[in-house]
C-alpha cells in the first residue's frame, strides 16, 4: 500500500529522551498538500525534515505495518527513517527524511513516497497507546513517556 507525501517540517531548538521524560524539537511547516494545487517541495543536500502522510492509518490488534521507502527516494539522494506501526495505532505517519546526496531533490507533495508491509501479530497483544498516537507530529512541551 502506497502513502503520498502531506506535509513537510523543519525541526528547531533542542530535544531531550530521559527515562521517564521526553521533549522532542519544536517544528515550522514548511509545505502542505493541496488537492486543488500542484506543488512541489525542494528537499536541500544535508538538511532533515519530518515529513507526513496524507493517509490515515486504523490498524486493528492483529496487524502490524513496516514501511519501506520507494527505491526512487534513495536514487535520488534521500534517505527515508521509517518505523514500525504498532498494532491498534490510527492516525497519520511521520517519518524522517534527510537528503544525503549532492543534489536538490524536488518532491510533488501528494506524490507516493513510502509503502506499507503489513503482518499477522499473532498471540494477542495489547492496542498501541503511546502519545504519538493519532498522528501528532512533536510534543509541546517536556511530558511523561507512557
Amino acid at each position: 500500500f502506497d502513502f503520498r507525501l502531506g506535509e513537510v517540517y523543519q525541526i528547531e531548538g533542542k530535544a531531550f529522551l530521559g527515562k521517564v521524560e521526553r521533549q522532542t524539537p519544536s517544528i515550522k511547516l514548511l509545505a502542505n498538500y493541496d488537492s486543488q494545487k500542484n506543488q512541489s517541495f525542494i528537499f536541500k543536500p544535508g538538511s532533515f525534515y519530518l515529513v507526513t502522510t496524507i493517509e490515515k492509518v486504523n490498524l486493528p490488534l492483529n496487524i502490524a505495518a513496516t514501511f519501506i521507502p520507494r527505491t526512487t527516494t534513495f536514487r535520488s539522494g534521500l534517505f527515508l527513517r521509517t518505523g514500525i506501526a504498532q498494532p491498534g495505532y490510527c492516525g497519520k505517519l511521520t517519518f524522517g527524511i534527510k537528503n544525503e546526496g549532492p543534489v536538490e531533490v524536488e518532491i510533488e507533495l501528494g506524490a507516493r513516497f513510502v509503502f506499507a508491509v503489513f503482518s499477522w501479530v499473532d498471540g494477542g497483544g495489547e492496542k498501541y497507546r503511546g502519545q504519538w498516537q493519532g498522528g501528532r507530529v512533536t510534543t509541546e512541551k517536556k511530558e511523561v513517556q507512557v
